[in-house]
């Protein structure tokens, strides 16, 4: 179960910060705020999950989420930004 949520946790991390550094950079800047949240969140959840016991199977998942968090970021952005992001 932790293994799980070191991966979820590390994915969504990723994700967001992904997701965020593209909004800033398309000057998003409700969106941007709103991954921040997440960031947040996710973050609180591996510090505090982390610091366990944590043996090969928590390493891999944590190592294994965030290239899948960034990967899902950039694909997801081009239609966060459709439906959400500001209107010209």
């Amino acid at each position: 179960m932790t293994a799980l949520a070191l991966f979820a946790a590390t994915f969504f991390l990723v994700l967001f910060l992904g997701l965020q550094s593209l909004n800033v950079n398309g000057g998003h800047k409700l969106l941007a705020a709103i991954t921040s949240l997440g960031i947040s969140t996710a973050n609180i959840v591996v510090l505090k999950t982390m610091p366990g016991p944590t043996g090969l199977m928590e390493v891999a998942a944590y190592c294994l989420g965030g290239p899948a968090g960034i990967l899902v970021s950039m694909v997801i952005h081009p239609w966060m930004v459709t439906k959400f992001g500001r209107k010209q």
